[in-house]
């Protein structure tokens, strides 16, 4: 494989204004074998993986993504003058997860669920693009229908919904925390 196709992977991540898709990637570079693609994407990621750098390559929302190591965090918030790191109510919290769990669904399920109006949640949640209104319900009432967004994915770092972890392994953390306060 030349160096030069983990090198234009690179540029082509650096450059991308969202997470670049291995997709997407193939489909820029036709010219080049599929296997090689994939070969030099794994070498991309081992290669950042392994070394002590300030910028990590991330797998998120479906592609790849340059950040920088969370450990950086504090001097970047300092050269771009962020004063903290806005950060999700557990009001906020609980509905997100209600609505990645049982997506799609409206707002009545989520006040059911979460047995408190969530209209105020929601909104916020709307403004800060972590879930989006994807239609209609046909019920009477035609009520507003919500799903997560690709911001959702980048904000908790995850790939896909999949990655979300399955309702046996929340199981098994509660009873593990329950174990430890004893």
């Amino acid at each position: 494989m030349s160096e030069d196709i983990r090198n234009i992977i690179e540029a082509l991540i650096f450059v991308s204004p969202e997470p670049l898709s291995p997709e997407k990637i193939k489909e820029v570079l036709a010219d080049f074998p599929e296997e090689e693609i994939d070969r030099a994407l794994k070498e991309l990621q081992e290669n950042y993986g392994a070394n002590n750098r300030g910028i990590c390559l991330l797998q998120s929302a479906g592609g790849y993504l340059f950040t920088t190591r969370p450990e950086f965090d504090p001097w970047i918030r300092r050269l771009l003058q962020i004063e903290r790191k806005s950060r999700l109510s557990q009001a906020a919290l609980e509905t997100l997860a209600i609505i990645a769990y049982h997506q799609p669904i409206t707002a009545s399920e989520i006040a059911a669920i979460r047995g408190v109006d969530s209209t105020g949640t929601i909104k916020t949640l709307l403004e800060k693009k972590l879930i989006k209104i994807v239609g209609r319900r046909s019920t009477p009432g035609r009520p507003l229908v919500y799903r997560t967004t690709e911001k959702f994915l980048l904000y908790f770092g995850l790939n896909s919904l999949e990655d979300l972890p399955s309702e046996e392994e929340i199981a098994r953390l509660l009873e593990e925390k329950d174990i430890e306060q004893i």
